[in-house]
């Protein structure tokens, strides 16, 4: 076996992890796996509680995808039974249980979407209720011999509620417990989850050891932020990116978002290379990002409408119909080499509605000059040069341009 091989599965797999328990015996696993020919089996569970799926739920799917890639058996594991009872993390109160008829049809929902993203010839899909809907009384009494009370009450959101007094019910105690058997039943080696979900992961590892199993490794995720930026994205929140909303409403969200969050959402949905997206024009960035995931989710004809939507919209909103100027730039107009950089001092002075260099700089610093519609606020900054790109260019209020780039 070539470490190298073992060290590219361990750079994909381990890209935007929170934590591994325990990554000696990843690397282990993963050892085995390479040297017996033998796949790992992948374990994600997804409790069908809304019948959409967003991009929050995909930064999940988007690490099965990884390791379906790296020739792994991902195992997507619906969650009927254990969305009967309703996962307690991060919850202050019981959530209200759902009927088995409003779980099956959600799930039906899952099994849709989740195929945009993962082969669907390579995807095994498990029900939790095939093991648990049959389970003998005192096999489950069994699995409860395993906890203790006080275990249980180790979980911050347990024992928070314990302490303010609010009530936890006796059944919340089974989520954690059926997650975890759910491991041992499917013989999983890895289990991935959010930063949420860390306590369930573990009573895996534990299940797994007391049924005489190698306990699986577990990998935590972050909890991706909605389109505000700062709360996790979720519909209670209105922050949601859905895999079902119109491909121009999709594009459009995306291109809502902070900067800082766009190079989050590349590193967690996509395997784009960071240091490639780092030096690209922010809003060019954030194009690509949009289009791609776009792309994903509503095919090539979505996200080619989906970005046209948005460029008619994104210029009725800004630009008027007969712009101030109308210019080219070419690498001969400022002594530079193709595929270098353009001070943007430089570029306001070539439109020729700045008359120096030391207005452009007051311009900028007073953020009175927007690219694309994004505000240029640092004196130093540049323009990339990229042949056949168009960009627009608004100086202050009232004058507004489109620049074209050539190679010649």
């Amino acid at each position: 076996m070539a470490t190298s091989e073992l060290d590219r599965q361990l750079e994909l797999i381990l890209r935007g992890t929170v934590e591994v328990f325990q990554l000696d015996e990843l690397k282990v696993k993963l050892k085995e796996s390479l040297e017996e020919q033998r796949p790992l089996n992948i374990k994600a569970g997804f409790d069908p509680t809304a019948p959409d799926l967003h991009l929050g739920h995909t930064v999940l799917i988007q690490k099965l995808k990884h390791f379906q890639d790296l020739g792994h058996q991902v195992i997507f594991l619906i969650g009927d039974f254990t969305g009967m009872i309703g996962d307690p993390s991060g919850v202050s109160e019981t959530r209200k249980a759902l009927t088995k008829e409003q779980v099956l049809a959600n799930a039906k929902t899952y099994e849709q979407q989740i195929f945009k993203t993962l082969n669907p010839e390579k995807t095994r899909i498990e029900f939790n209720s095939r093991w648990m809907s049959a389970m003998p009384t005192e096999t489950m009494v069994e699995i409860c011999s395993h906890y203790s009370v006080a275990r249980m009450l180790e979980r911050d959101d347990f024992s928070k509620r314990y302490r303010d007094q609010k009530p936890i019910s006796i059944h919340e105690f089974l989520y954690p417990l059926v997650q975890g058997y759910d491991s041992v039943a499917l013989e999983a080696d890895v289990e991935l989850g959010g930063t949420d979900q860390k306590f369930n992961l573990l009573v895996g590892r534990d299940l797994q050891r007391d049924y005489g199993q190698k306990p699986q490794v577990v990998l935590t995720m972050p909890l991706l932020e909605g389109t505000d930026g700062v709360r996790k994205m979720s519909k209670s929140f209105g922050n949601v990116i859905a895999l079902e909303d119109r491909p121009a409403d999709m594009f459009g969200k995306l291109m809502s978002i902070s900067d800082d969050l766009m190079m989050r959402y590349y590193e967690l949905l996509t395997i784009s290379n960071l240091d490639e997206v780092k030096q690209q024009h922010p809003m060019e960035a954030k194009k690509a990002l949009a289009e791609q995931l776009v792309r994903q989710y509503h095919g090539e004809h979505g996200a080619d409408e989906a970005k046209a939507d948005f460029q008619q919209r994104f210029q009725q909103r800004d630009f008027p119909d007969n712009p101030n100027f109308s210019i080219v730039l070419r690498p001969t107009d400022f002594s530079i080499a193709q595929s270098s950089d353009m001070s943007m001092v430089d570029v306001l002075l070539w439109t020729g509605e700045v008359a120096s260099k030391s207005e452009a700089r007051r311009l900028i610093s007073q953020n009175a000059i927007k690219v694309d519609g994004e505000k240029m606020n640092d004196i130093n900054g540049v323009i990339h040069f990229e042949p056949g790109r168009q960009f627009s260019l608004k100086i202050g209020k009232r004058i507004f341009g489109l620049v074209d780039m050539v190679d010649s």
